[in-house]
């Protein structure tokens, strides 16, 4: 049975090695079968979290918020598996996802929790110039537990300062496999 992907993209550069990573996992996501939806964060105009509680998961578009956050909230309700895809900035997500991952919490506010459980998994899809992952793998793992969401797995991908540096190297094709896995 296919699976619904919906893959959140932080990176500023549709041609950066954080998208290359996305490029790859879609691949192979794709040829397994699956359908993917990505959303690319820095193109589109999302708000930070005003910490209202007003939110409301029954809702169609539940945040009182209306910007393009509304454009992702259909996609999340029905994902199988939501993979967050980020260049590291200061040992953590960029700005973009961090914001929409804050946003996503209207979901989870009213009578049903439409975020928390639901047989959902995730992955982590990451480039960065360094190798510093560990404090953000520990967000990322926390995230999915409390969320209970079956962590699939995540590409780290170092030594990647410059557009292109990530070209011919294997952790293209571990997202690549990654994707693939999925089924």
């Amino acid at each position: 049975m296919s699976k619904k992907i919906v893959i959140l993209n932080g990176s500023p550069r549709k041609n950066g090695n954080t998208s290359a990573l996305v490029k790859a996992f879609s691949l192979g996501a794709e040829s397994a079968g699956n359908t993917v939806k990505e959303f690319f964060l820095s193109d589109m105009d999302i708000h930070g979290c005003k910490g209202c509680f007003c939110g409301h998961s029954g809702r169609a578009c539940p945040c009182v918020q209306k910007d393009d956050m509304d454009r992702i909230y259909p996609y999340v309700r029905e994902c199988d598996v939501l993979v967050l895809a980020s260049p590291l900035y200061y040992w953590t997500m960029s700005g973009q996802v961090i914001t929409a991952i804050d946003r996503l919490f209207a979901l989870e506010e009213g009578e049903s929790n439409l975020l928390r459980g639901h047989g959902r998994s995730c992955a982590l899809l990451m480039a960065a110039e360094g190798n510093g992952f560990e404090d953000v793998l520990g967000y990322y793992r926390h995230l999915a537990e409390h969320l209970q969401w079956k962590d699939l797995g995540a590409v780290l991908a170092g030594g990647n300062g410059e557009c292109g540096d990530i070209q011919g190297k294997p952790e293209l094709e571990k997202a690549e496999e990654l994707g693939r896995s999925i089924r």
